[in-house]
């Protein structure tokens, strides 16, 4: 069995085999090397010159947080949008001005109702991410050749 990775680089893992079960592991010293990013991944099963692909998805690979640097911030991108957008809402609290123009120059301000659309779809999609990265790992994947 062999895993294939790609995205923001690319590697396989050669799973070993146990019976009918494989496991498939890497070192610290290889994942040290790994890129962060999202990654396709193809989990792929060899039978003779037959090649099945017997499961494929995404996964998320994060940086080392042992090795993140100070002020590091581990928020996702629509984690820092909804924190931003929450903190205009609170701040045009005491703003009830949508333009203005000085000295030739105007600002036009987002309106509240605009902005309460955004942190709810922004809102959504943190949930989304939340509930989708609860660890799935060490599930069993079948296959059987015939």
């Amino acid at each position: 069995m062999t895993v294939f990775f790609a995205g923001p680089d690319v590697f396989e893992l050669t799973g070993v085999g146990d019976g009918a079960n494989f496991t498939v592991s890497a070192n610290g010293a290889a994942t040290g090397a790994w890129e962060p990013g999202t990654y396709f991944v193809s989990v792929r099963m060899q039978n003779g010159g037959d090649v099945f692909e017997i499961e494929h998805g995404a996964c998320q690979v994060v940086a080392d947080t042992a090795r993140a640097n100070i002020g590091h911030d581990a928020r996702t991108h629509a984690a820092k949008v909804l924190d931003a957008i929450e903190a205009v809402i609170e701040s045009r609290a005491t703003k009830d001005q949508l333009s203005y123009s000085i000295g030739g120059r105007s600002l036009q301000r987002t309106p509240i109702a605009d902005l309460i659309k955004l942190r709810t779809a922004y809102r959504a999609e943190v949930n989304r991410q939340k509930s989708k990265n609860k660890s799935r790992l060490g599930r069993v994947l079948k296959a059987r050749f015939n």
